[in-house]
């Protein structure tokens, strides 16, 4: 569970429905035509942008900005090591069935045990790296959709509250109603752009990045084992492949 995420959430949907309260409640700030314009309308037409799959699977991706399996680079960089002095000892055939973090480190691992050479695992390596930035792009391309769609939403409600209180000035009961459609709809857009899938959006790109910065690290250190480098050799090379922030961290565990 990322805290961040969630406290984040938390906090600031706390922060808005507790000045509504102060206000004066929250009765005045609930319209159910609102919500149906931008929640329903915003729902929709996002659907209308995507294949139905990939609209789908965005809500489950959606999810890992609180729930993410977050790279151990650390501990990464240690079962390297161990493998390449495993593997300098007793041949590569001793490191199939070895035990790894992942399906893609474990595909890497078992080319080299099957006898392939190091630039067609590279390759096939890299061609699943570029994959899952295909995936992680078309996921994040849905909840863009989200941000840019929802004030739209809400500006076609304010026009359509606009259109119901100039058509009926002479009667003044109807001017309220109109009205608040015309202002809620504005809200509730923005608050789904900016509260909601803003930072969904934000943390998703954040952890493509260092997804990619994972399986690269994978990438460089089985090539390091390909080659016959000793443990403390593959070490100095992934280390040197990270970002330096990420790289100072480990150095410092």
């Amino acid at each position: 569970m990322d805290i961040a995420s969630l406290v984040g959430l938390i906090g600031a949907v706390g922060m808005i429905v507790g000045s509504m309260i102060v206000a004066g409640g929250l009765g005045p700030f609930i319209d159910v035509p609102s919500i149906l314009i931008v929640f329903g309308g915003t729902f929709f037409s996002v659907m209308f942008t995507a294949p139905m799959g990939t609209f789908l699977g965005s809500f489950g991706s959606m999810a890992k900005a609180f729930m993410p399996k977050l790279p151990k680079h650390a501990a990464l960089v240690e079962t390297m090591v161990d493998l390449s002095n495993i593997a300098r000892r007793e041949g590569m055939m001793a490191l199939e069935r070895k035990e790894v973090p992942d399906k893609f480190f474990e595909k890497g691992l078992q080319m080299l045990v099957d006898g392939a050479d190091e630039m067609k695992m590279v390759r096939q390596l890299q061609k699943e790296i570029k994959s899952m930035r295909a995936r992680h792009e078309a996921t994040q391309g849905v909840v863009k959709k989200w941000i840019d769609i929802a004030p739209a939403m809400g500006m076609i409600g304010t026009l359509i509250g606009l259109v119901q209180m100039l058509g009926n000035m002479e009667d003044p009961k109807s001017i309220g109603p109109a009205m608040a459609v015309a202002l809620l709809t504005t809200l509730y857009g923005a608050f789904l752009a900016n509260v909601i899938f803003g930072p969904i959006l934000a943390k998703l790109q954040t952890y493509s990045i260092d997804e990619v910065i994972y399986r690269e690290l994978v990438v460089e250190g089985l090539r390091n084992i390909a080659k016959g480098e000793s443990g403390r050799n593959v070490q100095d090379q992934m280390v040197a492949s990270l970002p330096p922030k990420v790289a100072q961290k480990l150095l410092a565990a």
